[in-house]
């Protein structure tokens, strides 16, 4: 019901966290139960590290089927750091595959619950759903605050709407709030008049007060994006709180891509659109960059490739921007010979050669929980990714928890398509970051006609990088449009060409005319040809087709 986005029907997946209120009559008393629905997948935790901190409990499902998964695991504990009291619900058990005994061991040796307290439910039967919202109303504590403190009110989403302007969703930990009171952000430090308030139902529905404990969003006419910060305060003018209310950690961005309007003049259109989307998915960073090959973009920060997927889409279909992705990279450290140090998140900032002492990636801690039959596969995946195995546990019967280190440079394109692929979709996986380290890593630069097209230039490990250049060479002759002259298509590490393809030129067979005579007759036509091409040559300029710069996501 709540998976409202057109983007999360068609690929069944959860992106937006959604609250919801809903009143429940239990033995005769009536409760107000705010409820909150998270998304699952890794690069979607921000959502979820947001609703813990906005919550009481958890109610932790499991399919039946899969068994637990890597990030249930990451979701669990960041769940139980924040004391949420944790609900176990076993779900899908009418399935023919189902294994609910199997299931609820693992449950068990996860978070160390009876037996009895763990749920079974069906959400296409509808077993079990009594059961766990009487859990609900009995094990999850009530909100605790002060009814009669000043306002505290910790805002935890926000959306854009274009006729009111930005509303922002909040939890009430203290106090109380009506309708047209004068209310300040602290973070900001911003006031605004309440002009509106409400809860959360399937759409909002207004109300005059709402008090400690409740739910709500709030209309105050804001027109500025960057006025409304996930994790601020809000309070009253006249009688405020003493202190914030501690939000939530900032996001750190894995991958770094530039994304560029097709048409110039769209740059601040697409500045807007970034700005109202970073509204409903603070995880989103960017900042303005320009390319030689591409003109005025951004520079974005994700969490992982789907984020990225997913807000390249939304800006297609929510804002109707079109727009070019440039290849996806990570952050890395470059250490000068002066011992000065640069943070640099793409190659077009790297400092000269000559000037580097050496250059730190960041590495990652990653779990992978996959049956025992595909273990063989995904650790010569892991390897070829340059991942090292810490260690490899059984979590019940044949499921297996892979530890691994690994660089997030080499996971960043193609690695989650594959894991999915080799484990017929079963491997579960799931990360967080874990430092920086020294490693070998050099440019790469594509080089069309002699000329670097900056926005395919990549970092990349010292052992890939021949291997790599070549096939982007194949990759690109494959793609290009021939022209009139020949297109040298190489790949460079600083003036060292290691790969080379050639897009052959379109020619006119001027030699038709000659049917019989002398040769030197056709060597002049020839010679005459050649000249032409040669003077193109010097003044063509090469197009590089969006294709190009998302067939480098693609190699394999």
């Amino acid at each position: 019901m709540l998976d409202d986005m057109d983007l999360e029907r068609e690929r069944g997946i959860t992106i937006k966290s959604h609250a919801i209120q809903m009143e429940y009559t239990y033995e005769g008393v009536k409760y107000v139960l705010n409820l909150i629905d998270t998304p699952g997948h890794v690069d979607f935790s921000y959502e979820v590290s947001r609703s813990i901190a906005a919550c009481e409990g958890a109610l932790l499902v499991v399919d039946a089927t899969q068994g637990v998964q890597a990030q249930t695991i990451s979701n669990l504990y960041m769940a139980i750091e924040h004391d949420l009291e944790i609900i176990p619900v076993i779900n899908k058990c009418d399935m023919v595959n189902a294994m609910p005994e199997e299931v609820e061991d693992e449950i068990i040796d996860l978070i160390g619950c009876k037996r009895e307290d763990i749920i079974r439910a069906s959400g296409r039967t509808g077993q079990g759903v009594d059961e766990i919202l009487k859990a609900v109303v009995e094990r999850i504590p009530s909100p605790e605050g002060d009814e009669n403190a000043p306002l505290q009110a910790l805002i935890f989403d926000s959306v854009f709407n274009s006729f009111r302007g930005i509303i922002a969703y909040f939890k009430i930990v203290n106090g109380s709030i009506r309708s047209g009171d004068r209310v300040a952000f602290i973070n900001t430090g911003k006031e605004y008049t309440a002009d509106e308030i409400g809860v959360l139902k399937m759409d909002m529905s207004p109300r005059k007060e709402l008090h400690c404990g409740d739910v709500g969003y709030i209309v105050s006419g804001i027109k500025t994006a960057t006025e409304v910060k996930v994790g601020d305060t809000i309070t009253h003018v006249d009688r405020p709180c003493g202190t914030a209310i501690a939000g939530f950690e900032e996001v750190k961005p894995m991958v770094f891509a530039g994304l560029y309007p097709i048409e110039t003049e769209d740059f601040e259109n697409l500045r807007a659109s970034l700005e109202k989307l970073q509204l409903n998915d603070a995880s989103l960073t960017f900042q303005p960059e320009s390319s030689v090959a591409l003109g005025f973009g951004f520079r974005c920060g994700f969490l992982g490739l789907l984020h990225m997927e997913i807000v390249q889409e939304r800006l297609d279909r929510e804002f109707n921007m079109d727009v070019i992705t440039t290849v996806p990279n990570v952050s890395y450290l470059v250490y000068d010979k002066q011992g000065g140090v640069k943070e640099v998140h793409n190659p077009a900032g790297m400092p000269d050669v000559t000037l580097i002492d050496h250059i730190e990636e960041p590495y990652i801690k990653a779990s992978i929980i996959t049956t025992a039959n595909f273990i063989g596969p995904i650790m010569t995946l892991c390897l070829g990714k340059r991942g090292e195995l810490v260690k490899q546990e059984y979590v019940s019967g044949n499921r297996v928890e892979l530890h691994y280190n690994m660089p997030l440079g080499e996971i960043v394109i193609d690695f989650y398509d594959k894991l999915k692929s080799i484990s017929k979709g079963y491997a579960s996986f799931d990360y967080h970051q874990d430092g920086f380290r020294p490693s070998k890593l050099v440019k790469l630069d594509i080089l069309l006609n002699g000329e670097p097209v900056d926005a395919l230039s990549t970092l990349t490990h010292m052992d890939n990088a021949v291997d790599f250049g070549r096939r982007m060479c194949e990759k690109l002759k494959d793609l290009l449009p021939r022209q009139q002259f020949d297109i040298a298509i190489q790949a460079a590490i600083g003036a060292k060409i290691i790969a080379r393809e050639t897009v052959k030129q379109l020619r006119k067979d001027v030699t038709a005319k000659c049917y019989g005579g002398d040769v030197s007759r056709k060597r002049k036509l020839l010679e005459k040809q050649k000249k032409g091409k040669k003077r193109m040559k010097q003044i063509g300029n090469v197009e590089v087709p969006q294709k190009a710069f998302l067939a480098v996501l693609t190699l394999d």
